[in-house]
């Protein structure tokens, strides 16, 4: 009885797929269908899947509002709202949301992702310039390297052999991450520990900090279980230890966490101790191998269900490298790779919900924004409004071929403004780099008994992992 009564309470998620000769429309949740003036309703089911409490009326250029539990909500659709929000008043929003700062403190301390204030405009420039896009190039031999090694172990696999795009991802990208940001060889089973943790941390924490709806305007702690103790312990226990390597003198001299140790020798001021270097080692592992690997992910599925397009990245590789391995050098000749890695990250942005929380009172697009408010900027409704993106929901690269461009605002997988993401060229160099390594010996195909959901916790990925299967290419086919 209980469990019938727990399945009826459940919220439903429906999810739309559209296939037919020449054109896909890839995995979302339905538009939202609910009644209108339910606030519990509709947190309880925000609280089961974010993607699937946006009306069809959402998905519009255009700023509006709401209370839930007393509390002022603001979605903020519109480009030159969110160029208020996120540059021109940035020191008024610049403050991340407490559901986010809650879920992920227990894991990144006061990393820069979730800090604020005088931590953030310390370290800021000191991460950016770790990360810098003048630094990626020298990253390219551990970025061929290392994926080359995932094609000698896709290899030996008996052909047609089913894996978990999502596992295989987060591991090639934890390592290169490892590789660059450590300077060293994470190694295989470290590399699943850390994926394995945060795969079992997301799926711990709630999508809702109730205690903020309820008037905590700082939201309440998570409850550290020992489930989740277990899952940060696992990924804690090996970037400690690599910290504490550097500190050492055991690390490599070129490497970005090398690099941090440094700046804080020469300047004691910065405060970057054993926990702070932690906490930002920690930062730059976590947001520099999840969003890459999930993005890869979504655009193996997006290939598999859109022969026509995996047709041409084909060719394109072909043309450009012939037989040999694709190298960074070749990145800025691959139009089709980057516009696949663009359009897939239009579609499936990592972290498909931007939310800030207001510092004080301000006025957004005519709208009177309380102190203490949550502002929400949500790229998975931006990146598929009709107004900035025709056919929204369709998957077409093509519309980031020949140089076009959308418009300003209107497309921020990597958030935007002074917050935008220190690790933008890095990720996407990599993206589109594994991508033509690994597209260039295989097609990686999703059966077609497979029902893809995304799922959007503290990242988006699809629900339960995409389960693939690895079948080698042969020149010309």
């Amino acid at each position: 009885m209980f469990s019938a009564l727990a399945s009826a309470l459940k919220p439903r998620v429906d999810i739309v797929e559209k296939r037919e000769a020449g054109r896909f429309e890839p995995a979302r949740s339905d538009y939202y269908r609910g009644t209108p003036g339910k606030p519990l309703q509709l947190i309880l089911q925000a609280r089961h899947d974010f993607l699937s409490i946006w009306r069809e009326t959402d998905f519009a250029d255009r700023v509006q509002q709401q209370r839930i539990l007393g509390r002022q909500l603001v979605v903020v659709n519109s480009p030159d709202a969110i160029k208020y929000v996120v540059a021109t008043r940035h020191d008024n929003f610049e403050r991340k949301s407490p559901q986010m700062r809650r879920a992920l403190e227990f894991l990144l301390g006061d990393g820069l992702f979730i800090s604020d204030g005088q931590t953030w405009k310390q370290r800021r420039p000191l991460v950016t310039d770790i990360v810098h896009k003048s630094r990626v190039p020298s990253f390219g031999p551990v970025m061929e390297q290392t994926t080359a090694e995932l094609v000698t172990r896709w290899e030996t696999l008996p052909e047609g052999t089913v894996v978990n795009a999502l596992h295989e991802m987060a591991g090639l990208t934890a390592e290169i991450i490892s590789r660059s940001v450590f300077g060293n060889d994470l190694g295989k089973e470290a590399a699943d520990s850390v994926t394995d943790g945060f795969t079992s941390y997301q799926s711990l924490i709630d999508s809702i900090n109730l205690g903020y709806f309820l008037g905590f305007d700082e939201g309440l702690p998570v409850l550290r279980t020992p489930r989740l103790s277990r899952s940060v312990k696992k990924i804690h226990r090996i970037i400690d230890k690599v910290v504490e390597d550097h500190l050492a003198g055991k690390g490599d001299d070129k490497s970005m966490v090398e690099l941090l140790v440094r700046r804080q020798q020469k300047n004691p001021e910065l405060g970057l101790d054993l926990i702070a270097l932690r906490n930002e080692a920690a930062t730059i592992f976590m947001a520099g191998h999840e969003t890459t690997a999930a993005t890869l992910t979504w655009a193996w599925y997006l290939l598999s269900r859109a022969p026509w397009v995996e047709k041409a990245v084909h060719e394109e590789i072909e043309a450009v490298c012939g037989g040999r391995q694709p190298t960074i050098d070749d990145v800025p000749k691959f139009d089709w790779c980057r516009a696949v890695i663009e359009e897939t990250l239009r579609l499936y942005p990592p972290v498909p919900i931007l939310a800030r929380q207001t510092r004080a009172a301000d006025r957004v697009a005519g709208i009177d924004v309380d102190p203490a408010s949550l502002i929400l900027i949500v790229p998975w409704l931006l990146h598929r409004t009709e107004a900035f993106f025709e056919e929204p929901h369709r998957f077409k690269p093509e519309r980031f071929l020949e140089g076009r461009r959308p418009i300003p605002y209107s497309y921020i997988p990597f958030a935007a403004g002074p917050r935008i993401c220190p690790g933008l060229q890095f990720g996407l160099t990599e993206s589109i780099l594994c991508l033509a390594i690994l597209a260039q010996r295989f097609r990686v195909e999703v059966p077609e008994t497979v029902a893809v959901e995304p799922l959007c916790r503290l990242t988006l990925r699809p629900r339960g992992g995409l389960p693939v299967r690895i079948l080698p290419r042969r020149r010309g086919h």
